[in-house]
């Protein structure tokens, strides 16, 4: 499960994604828009500005804005910075890898197998998924 703070994070830059490029949206407008309670939001938006997700203006006409396309900007990477790794399992992350202690012998471990292909589903469909990916299926109804 993903904490609240990437689910924010990933709605605050979807609602940047609609805004046409070089354009920059105010905290309160996306707290706003996307129910995000915007103490939080400056934290989040803090933080994707130092990894150079995010850019921010001053001023009357400021705001945030993306510093890359929404094309170049996956949920992965969006929810490894916020989140960290992207892993069910300690002994499957692959930055920040921990042997299980109940665990003898990983290689024949079953339950480690079957987590392993959902481990790579999972971050084959996050690092394939773009902001612009996220926007354009505005209109797939999910069940």
């Amino acid at each position: 499960m993903i904490s609240q703070k990437a689910k924010y994070a990933l709605r605050a830059l979807v609602a940047l994604s609609r805004i046409p490029a070089g354009e920059s949206l105010m905290i309160s407008e996306i707290s706003r828009a996307q129910a995000i309670p915007k103490k939080f939001l400056e934290q989040i938006l803090l933080e994707l500005k130092r990894a150079g997700i995010v850019m921010s203006k001053r001023g009357r006409l400021g705001g945030y804005g993306l510093l890359k396309a929404p094309e170049q900007i996956t949920f992965g990477e969006v929810l490894r910075l916020i989140d960290g790794p992207i892993a069910p399992l300690p002994c499957l992350s692959k930055i920040a890898y921990r042997k299980c202690t109940d665990c003898a012998e990983e290689q024949s471990c079953e339950i480690r197998r079957v987590f392993a292909r959902v481990a790579l589903a999972t971050r084959e469909v996050l690092d394939q998924t773009s902001l612009a990916d996220a926007v354009a299926a505005e209109d797939v109804v999910l069940a």
